[in-house]
């Protein structure tokens, strides 16, 4: 098993067939093995965020923003001020699945001033500060219960 790590690091590093030196002994590498790496894989193993804008017009326009969290590197700003503006029941209803959405994922939801909500997938969350209060869209899911 010691010889199998070995190789592996020698061909990672490209050494593959230089003798190697243990206990005063040469040994040469086995000509046949290799090491198959997946390429595809990011050498920092870190995934890029990307923080996506949305404008909800309609009930419908939630759809993106689900995609986009349940893809799992996207935060949301959301933009509700159309909405809210033309239907105040059906920005409820958006709130609410989007709500389902972010418990269901392990994310956050949060409301920033009156016309923005922020919705992170689990690996996020938002801060809250404790002396603020609370903003009126942060309380739109707790009126209909």
């Amino acid at each position: 098993m010691k010889e199998t790590f070995f190789n592996l690091k020698n061909t990672l590093f490209g050494r593959r067939n230089q003798p190697r030196y243990e206990g005063g002994a040469v040994e040469k590498s086995h000509e046949g093995d290799y090491v198959e790496l997946d390429s595809s894989a990011e050498s920092t193993g870190r995934q890029r965020v990307a923080v996506k804008q949305f404008v909800m017009e309609d009930f419908e326009d939630i759809k993106p923003v689900l995609d986009c969290l349940r893809n799992g590197s996207t935060i949301a700003l959301i933009n509700i001020a159309p909405l809210k503006n033309k239907d105040i029941v059906e920005l409820k209803r958006a709130v609410n699945k989007l709500k389902k959405t972010c418990d269901a994922l392990e994310g956050d939801l949060a409301g920033f001033g009156e016309d923005y909500i922020v919705a992170t997938p689990e690996f996020a969350y938002v801060q809250r500060n404790k002396s603020e209060t609370p903003s009126p869209t942060d309380n739109i899911e707790d009126d209909e219960m």
